[in-house]
Parts: C-alpha cells; sequence; structure tokens
C-alpha cells in the first residue's frame, strides 16, 4: 500500500469515477478541491495541481480481485511510493502533469477492474495498452525535468480511451458498491498497519539492544572475575563532601550512564570538584561498577550504589509501581520513584543535583548551585509557554476527583524532570517524602493521575518549584523532530524525553551525534559487543 497522501488520492479519485459515471453522486462526494478530471467531463474545474484525501485502494489490491488484470501491476507498492516522492520533487508544471497522468492510470485500472466479461475485449485490450504506456511515460519523466511532447501525446490518448470506457460502462450501481468495499478494506489495512507499528516502536522501546544486553553480560562475568578487593573504587577524596558538587543518576543502562557523566565532566570548568552517586538495580551493579572501574571519570570522583543497599527501603519498593495493562519501563521502573527519598538516600548531604539518564551535559553546571530559591525545594524548568494548554496539571491529572480539585489550579504549568536542583535541608523541613507518600497511597486507592511519576511529582512539589531559565535544559529530543539547532546548541542540558531513545536505533537520527560524541567507540568492550555509532 501507498503511503501518506498518494494513498488516499487514489480513493478519492475513484469515487470521483463513480460521480462521472453517476451524475447524482456528483454532489454527494463533495470532492474537496473540485478540479477537473481527465476523461470525466463535467466533474469540476479546479487547479488541478493538488492531491485529494481519502483512503487508499492500491494497484496490487485491484490486480489480486481480477485475474484478468494481473498484467497491471506494474507499480509495486515500493515503486510507486518512489514515483509519488519523485513526483514531488518535480519542478511545478511537470508536478501536475505528472499528477494528471497518474490519475488516468487510477482512473483506468478502475474500468479495467469493474469490466463486464460481455463487454468489449477490443475495449479492454486498448486500456491495458494505454495503461502501459503511461506507466512508461510516469517512470521516466518522474526522473526528468520537463514533460516531451510524446509524453503528452500518451496522457492525450489515455484520456480518448477513458472518454469510450465511460459511455461503455453500464453498471454503475454495481461499481458504486464495490468501490466502497475497496475502500473500507483499505481504511482497515491501514488501521491493522497503524496498530501493528504502534506495538513493534512499543517493543523496540522495551528491548534492549541485543548489543547492550551482550556489554552488560560481559561487564558482570567480569566484575566477578576481580579480586574482592579490587571490586571497589580506591578512597581518594581530598574534600569535605560539602566541597563537592554532587549530581545523582539513578540509572540501569551502563552506557547512558556513561554519556551523561563523561559530557558532565567534558563541560565542567573545574571537575575535580565533582561527585557522582549513580543508584542502579542489583542486576545492573556488577556491570556499572566494572564499565565505571575500567573507565574512572577522573578527575572527578563517583560512588555507585544498588537498590538492595537501601535497607530503609519497603521490602516490596522494586515492585510496587507495576500497573495493571502499563508495560512501558518508563512508568513502572522503581528508579524513578526514587527521587521521592533523596534526602533518605543522601542523608549527609543538603543539596544535589539530579540528572536523568538520556540527557547531554553541553554547558557547566556549577552556577546551579547559586540560584536563589527563595525558599522552594525544586528548582526546575517550567514546559509550557504563553498559551500552550497541552503542558498544564490538567492534562496529566485527574480534577473530577475532589481531592484534586481543592488542592491544586487546573491551569498549572507542568515542571520538567531531568535537571533538578534539590535543597534537601528545605526538603527535610517541610516534609515532601511524606507528602509523596501521601499521594502515592491516594493512588493506589483510586486512579486521580496518568501513569508515570512525572504526574505524581508535579503534585509533590506543588507550589514547591523555582523556576528556572529555560536555557538550562531543552526537552523532547526523543520525539519532538521540530527542535532546532540553535535552540539545542545553546542549552546547557538537552533531554531525549520522550520514547526514541539515543541509544536505540528507532532514535531521531539528528540528535544520536550530540549523545554519540561522548562515548569512545573504540572502548575494547564496546568492539567485542559490536556497538557502533
Amino acid at each position: 500500500m501507498r503511503a501518506g497522501g498518494g494513498g488516499g488520492r487514489e480513493a478519492a479519485l475513484l469515487l470521483v469515477l463513480i460521480a462521472a459515471c453517476c451524475g447524482f453522486l456528483l454532489v454527494l462526494l463533495n470532492l474537496p478541491d473540485g478540479r477537473s478530471l481527465p476523461g470525466v467531463p463535467g466533474a469540476g474545474a479546479g487547479s488541478g495541481g493538488e492531491r485529494t484525501g481519502g483512503a487508499h485502494v492500491s494497484v496490487k489490491e485491484v490486480a489480486d480481485t481480477n485475474a484478468d488484470s494481473s498484467s497491471l501491476e506494474g507499480q509495486t507498492d515500493e515503486i510507486a511510493a518512489d514515483v509519488d516522492e519523485r513526483i514531488s520533487r518535480s519542478p511545478s508544471g511537470t508536478k501536475e502533469k505528472l499528477w494528471m497522468m497518474q490519475d488516468q492510470l487510477i482512473m483506468a485500472k478502475a474500468y479495467l477492474q469493474f469490466a463486464s466479461p460481455h463487454g468489449s475485449s477490443h475495449l479492454v485490450r486498448e486500456l491495458k495498452l494505454r495503461v502501459k504506456e503511461l506507466e512508461r511515460v510516469i517512470n521516466h519523466i518522474s526522473s526528468s525535468f520537463r514533460v516531451p511532447m510524446s509524453a503528452l501525446q500518451k496522457s492525450r490518448a489515455m484520456e480518448m480511451t477513458l472518454s469510450k470506457a465511460q459511455r461503455a460502462y453500464p453498471h454503475c450501481s454495481l461499481m458504486t458498491a464495490k468501490l466502497r468495499a475497496m475502500t473500507h478494506q483499505s481504511e482497515e489495512l491501514v488501521r491493522a498497519h497503524r496498530s501493528e507499528s504502534a506495538f513493534l516502536e512499543q517493543v523496540a522501546v522495551r528491548t534492549l539492544p541485543k548489543g547492550h544486553h551482550c556489554l552488560a553480560m560481559r561487564l558482570t562475568s567480569e566484575y566477578f572475575l576481580l579480586d574482592p578487593n579490587e571490586r571497589d573504587f580506591p578512597q581518594r577524596y581530598t574534600m569535605q563532601m560539602g566541597s563537592f558538587y554532587h549530581y545523582a543518576i539513578f540509572s540501569d543502562n551502563v552506557l547512558a550512564s556513561a554519556v551523561v557523566v563523561n559530557s558532565t565532566i567534558s563541560a565542567s570548568k573545574d571537575p575535580k570538584r565533582i561527585m557522582f552517586h549513580i543508584v542502579t538495580d542489583a542486576l545492573n551493579f556488577p556491570a556499572m561498577m566494572m564499565w565505571f572501574l575500567t573507565n574512572p571519570p577522573n578527575p572527578a570522583t563517583i560512588r555507585i550504589k544498588s537498590l538492595d543497599h537501601l535497607k530503609w527501603l519497603p521490602a516490596d519498593f522494586t515492585s510496587r509501581f507495576k500497573q495493571k495493562g502499563i508495560r512501558d519501563p518508563r512508568y513502572t521502573s522503581a528508579l524513578n520513584h526514587l527521587r521521592f527519598y533523596l534526602p533518605e538516600v543522601f542523608p549527609s548531604l543538603n543539596k544535589l543535583l539530579l540528572l536523568d539518564h538520556d540527557v547531554v551535559v553541553q554547558r557547566d553546571l556549577t552556577a546551579l548551585w547559586e540560584i536563589n530559591m527563595n525558599g522552594k525545594v525544586n528548582g526546575a524548568v517550567e514546559t509550557c509557554t504563553s498559551g500552550d494548554g497541552y503542558h498544564r496539571l490538567e492534562n496529566i491529572v485527574n480534577f473530577s476527583d475532589p481531592s484534586i480539585l481543592d488542592k491544586f489550579d487546573a491551569k498549572a504549568c507542568i515542571c520538567a524532570f531531568g535537571l533538578n536542583i534539590f535543597d534537601l535541608m528545605e526538603w527535610r523541613k517541610q516534609g515532601v517524602t511524606a507528602t509523596y507518600n501521601k499521594w502515592f497511597q491516594a493512588g493506589k486507592r483510586r486512579r486521580l493521575w496518568k501513569a508515570g511519576s512525572l504526574p505524581l511529582g508535579q503534585l509533590v512539589f506543588y507550589n514547591q518549584t523555582a523556576p528556572l531559565d529555560h536555557r538550562w535544559h531543552v526537552l523532547g529530543l526523543g520525539h519532538d523532530r521540530s527542535i532546532g539547532r540553535e535552540e539545542i546548541e545553546r542549552a546547557a542540558v538537552i533531554h531525549y524525553s520522550g520514547k526514541l531513545k539515543p541509544w536505540l536505533e528507532i532514535s531521531i537520527p539528528k540528535y544520536r551525534d550530540y549523545w554519540n560524541n561522548f562515548l569512545n567507540y573504540d572502548n575494547p568492550y564496546l568492539q567485542q559487543c559490536n556497538i557502533h555509532r
């Protein structure tokens, strides 16, 4: 089936053919651009340059339903899509003529599909001949920049043949029924393909790439081959804990964590004062340790913990976020919810910068520690702009529930996660962790927000967030293809929020190098696991 506008145009033109054969249908069909179709007198007189919309009936479907027309499958779906693409790049005048010839082809094949077995065999042969001639003409012209006179002659010959077919075809009601059935079938196929595409995208999002799985397995096996005395980082602190800039990363992805660490060090003006705190799950802890033991983030300092090391966490912590019907790991990950326990995870710290593992740091971030948060707990970028209704609280939180309606403003702007500076002293003073536990338990009893930790975080940090300048944090590189290069390159942190993560093959190609630049693909582990740019 042709993709996009090409498929919709064919079905619409077939319906126009019904109107031409049955005059009373013309008004009902209500053509969107009213253009005149070749060989169909009285069907309207428009510009002729625009392609119409609607459902798609592919050439192959027409041919398959009629063995007599099997010779007309000259354009496969792939070839047709390629021709459409080449035509769309043609100059305006050439493009209009080529679309007109494509329309003639569609009509001719429709007449052949519904030709009566008792009708004129001479007309059928003539239509087949004109189809082959016009297909050759289109394939040739779509790669050039002008329409030769011989091509126009072929088009006029086709127009005359179509006029004969129009006069000869008597079964308008039968044709109407069949075309409607074909249109319905095509729409069903489109829906099925879209559903399949969405499913495959979810599989790609949830499945660890083969190379990453290999890397985790290789790192884990080598970690357990180390002498127990070699399984930790050397204690080389020369400063008090309060003298460091503390960065936290909660992740189960080794390479993603490596990019955050590498990019932060690269952008820092004083990397020796950076201390990274990585928290991962028990399964990935050995691999994470082995990677940073063999690739130490000098001159910065690093500490790595497993969730299992946090003995104060509830026994069901790693499983309590599973929800029926929700399989996306972004929404069910215990590591995403660990951010609501920061003072307990880091009891000796008073301030902390939390980075998601799908970010790249491009500017020095130490100025964030100097920002006056005016007694607020969380410093974050707001995601809505003037007049933007999509990124408002009402879109992710259930305001039909009285407990939500009474306490929150539906038009409040959503604040981003991914780059957050937290005042942990103020957090402890205001009991934010208790607020989280209260709302989490309420959400288990009734549906108060959409899946994931972001909506819940908006309630927890409501009126507790100091807005940061938007240049600190640009989001959307995992779903929005319209973000400009200038906006990306002036940002302190870019965030691949969305499903199309930079380590996946389905990622957005033009954003991939911002992430790739902070991995050394000559690393032996990456080479052994066939991980390349």
